[in-house]
């Protein structure tokens, strides 16, 4: 094979393509392609930790359980019983490629977080899990010789005849673009934090695989469900740091700015309630008190508990003046996790043969309309394995999908006027504004037509900015139509003009291009 030409081309260096990575070496020539350094990517930001069963007092059928509660009846049951089945599994190689679990006496500690019936998160340095996986698979990869092209952005899937062929790149540094040929792709790019005003993503999280997919022709689907995590800092000029679920799980109160605490006026779970809840709960509660943030308060907790369980935020606050044993953090909700994304079967393959994806690129079905809080990570590693899997006992095996679903194309919209040349910014106040946490019909609609005409007006991108803007307008318009399309709410998507959940709309939103 010449430089160009590989079996399994990879896109994204966050934990999905990382182990995939790992897995396909041992069965052709592999190829990482990332848009930013090897370790940059929406893994390293994930403070939480993994789920999974691995306590005597557990269960996979508990697990099981409590993923399908917190889909809100779209989850894909069988779809969940492979990401808890294989859990135990997917953990134990992760400690023996050297992850670095958090322990207590010599066992694996597990902590609690909302939604969660009982303790089953694993973490590692207390409150940077994601971190330390990063590091470890990198060392490994790097360790692997497994060749890496940083800062090179893919910008078109090659398919022939219903078939992968290969990917265009773009040399982030050079500006000159090739053509790589594959005999299977994998779509690793992470979430799409970045399309919203405040999130909690890097920059690197633009939506990228999940635009390059539908380009190519490949099914889309949930995207109207995208999480916002309830609790990210809020200092005026510094950006949204996520503060992990597990902070409520220690026992963290949420404050108006009173200092009043407020969930019981909301669910009976109080600070454990689904995240979705959560977040409304805040941004209700900030309108009432007409501010921008409440406070989340664990000044009650023993100091040391507080410094040894979550010592990245420790510190990242103390480096913004707060000490958080004694002043209470000032919290707002942020875009954190994209729920939808390309369609696939149990096994990650795509509409389009030879194109796989995994982790937050992809929508096996497993988190259904509100993702279970420490399971990303874990559906990142099922799926990736499973991929790897696939190419090597059914190569040629087309996707099995059940479900119900609606087909739809983006509809042709005559937009308003708007900016002639759109900008990053303007999209993200624009998803933020319309597209958010609490919509409505006629916000959704005034989104959809202004990113439509902003669509109609992009000039040929030709380099790493103009490409990604391009991506994000494009995936701004699949989440805006299919929020406009879905007349109720469920799960993370919520509007006020359909604020019930509806029998009828038990079913995913398909789009194809």
């Amino acid at each position: 094979m010449s430089q160009r030409q590989f079996d399994y081309v990879i896109i994204g260096s966050g934990i999905a393509g990382l182990y995939a990575a790992l897995l396909a070496r041992k069965h052709g020539r592999v190829l990482i392609i990332t848009k930013s350094g090897l370790e940059e990517c929406n893994t390293r930001y994930a403070q939480g930790g993994i789920a999974a069963a691995i306590s005597p007092q557990d269960s996979p059928e508990l697990h099981f359980k409590d993923t399908i509660a917190a889909g809100d009846g779209l989850s894909d049951e069988e779809a969940v019983r492979i990401l808890v089945t294989e859990a135990p599994q997917r953990i134990a190689e992760l400690v023996s490629l050297g992850v670095p679990f958090d322990t207590t006496e010599g066992e694996i500690a597990l902590g609690r977080e909302a939604a969660h019936s009982l303790p089953r998160i694993l973490h590692a340095g207390g409150d940077s899990t994601g971190q330390h996986i990063e590091i470890t698979l990198s060392k490994r990869v790097r360790g692997a010789r497994i060749p890496v092209r940083e800062y090179s952005l893919a910008t078109q899937v090659h398919v022939e005849g219903g078939r992968v062929r290969g990917v265009r790149v773009l040399n982030g540094n050079s500006g000159e673009t090739d053509d790589v040929e594959c005999r299977y792709l994998i779509l690793a790019t992470g979430g799409a934090g970045q399309l919203y005003k405040f999130n909690t993503n890097p920059e690197v999280a633009t939506g990228d695989g999940v635009a390059l997919a539908f380009n190519a022709g490949a099914e889309v689907a949930d995207m109207e469900f995208f999480q916002f995590h309830p609790t990210a800092l809020r200092i005026p000029g510094v950006q949204p740091f996520l503060i992990s679920e597990a902070v409520r799980g220690e026992g963290g109160i949420l404050r108006n700015v009173e200092g009043r605490a407020f969930m019981k006026d909301y669910a009976p779970q109080a600070e454990l309630a689904p995240r979705d809840v959560v977040a409304r709960s805040i941004v209700y509660e900030m309108q009432k008190t007409s501010a921008d943030k409440v406070f989340l308060d664990v000044t009650h907790l023993p100091p040391s508990t507080v410094t040894t369980r979550f010592p990245t935020i420790y510190r990242f606050c103390l480096e913004h003046g707060l000490d958080i044993t004694r002043d209470r953090i000032p919290v707002a909700p942020a875009a954190h996790y994209m729920i939808g994304g390309v369609r696939t079967d149990h096994w990650g393959a795509t509409s389009i043969a030879g194109l796989f994806a995994c982790g937050e690129t992809a929508c096996p079905g497993v988190h259904g309309a509100n993702r279970l809080a420490s399971n990303s990570l874990l559906d990142a590693l099922v799926f990736s394995k499973r991929i790897v899997d696939r190419t090597v006992t059914a190569p040629d095996a087309r996707p099995e999908i059940d479900g119900q679903y609606v087909y739809q194309k983006l509809p042709a919209r005559k937009g308003p006027a708007g900016p002639s040349r759109p900008t990053r910014p303007a999209l993200q106040e624009l998803l933020w504004d319309k597209v958010g946490i609490i919509r409505t019909g006629e916000g959704l609609t005034q989104a959809a037509d202004a990113l439509a005409a902003w669509q109609s007006r992009l000039p040929t991108p030709v380099d790493r900015p103009g490409y990604e803007l391009a991506g994000m307008i494009t995936m701004g318009r699949l989440i805006a139509e299919a929020a406009l399309l879905r007349q109720e709410s469920r799960g993370a998507h919520f509007r006020t003009d359909f604020p019930k959940r509806s029998p009828a709309w038990r079913r995913h939103i398909v789009f194809t291009k």
